[in-house]
């Protein structure tokens, strides 16, 4: 919908709500878009450096985090591949590397990152079966350094491995995929049910519901209640 519009839409959001609001660039895939995003108004920014070498991830990361504290702007950083489906990338399972902690206790120390999103067995998109989630490799990372690890691909996650997960270390979730289903699965039901429905606010409105339903169980899973 074009940079300019996401940012105003989320300072009046953030204004209004009374509440610490970011606004997070997702995945972004190189120096220049993260100081597009900056210049704009974003006030944290992710580069996503996995699918380079761990020297060059680290040597990219790290220019983006000296340009962006200059700033004010939070980073986070990505070690490892975490599978499945996002924004039309799509990496397999069997392409898709666990981090390993003594790379990222390594990438946080050269880099200085403010989060950091590791590999651990969860994947983007909805799963066809239960995620194997290695706890061992959170809580390692978790124990050796003093930011947020976070965990990339939450959408169908079971709820009691979420919680292992928190309780191993995370302290951000990602979860974009179940909050897509529930809008379009509102979309489709109200438009299923009446065929002379062309008016969108009679649609977008449940669908706006359906997902706030979805991120109120969300906030109670991870222990975010009145946590701003």
């Amino acid at each position: 919908m074009g940079i300019e519009y996401t940012v105003a839409i989320a300072e009046a959001a953030a204004r209004k709500s009374g509440l610490p609001i970011a606004l997070h660039l997702d995945h972004g895939s190189s120096f220049e878009v993260a100081m597009q995003c900056i210049r704009a108004g974003f006030s944290s920014v992710m580069f996503d450096g996995s699918h380079y070498s761990l020297e060059e991830n680290i040597r990219l990361t790290k220019e983006v985090v000296r340009a962006a504290h200059a700033m004010g702007v939070s980073v986070e950083g990505e070690l490892g591949t975490i599978g499945g489906v996002e924004d039309d990338i799509s990496v397999d399972e069997e392409h898709a590397a666990l981090a390993k902690p003594e790379e990222a206790i390594r990438f946080y120390e050269e880099t200085g990152v403010d989060a950091l999103a590791i590999a651990v067995g969860t994947a983007h998109g909805m799963y066809k079966g239960e995620p194997k989630i290695h706890y061992d490799i959170i809580q390692k990372v978790a124990d050796a350094i003093p930011v947020p690890i976070v965990l990339h691909g939450g959408s169908g996650v079971p709820d009691e491995a979420i919680r292992q997960s928190i309780q191993a270390g995370v302290g951000k979730i990602n979860v974009n995929t179940e909050n897509q289903v529930a809008c379009t699965n509102a979309i489709r039901e109200v438009l299923s049910g009446d065929s002379k429905v062309y008016d969108p606010r009679k649609y977008l409105a449940p669908a706006r519901n359906a997902m706030i339903e979805v991120v109120r169980e969300k906030i109670r899973l991870f222990g975010s209640s009145n946590q701003a």
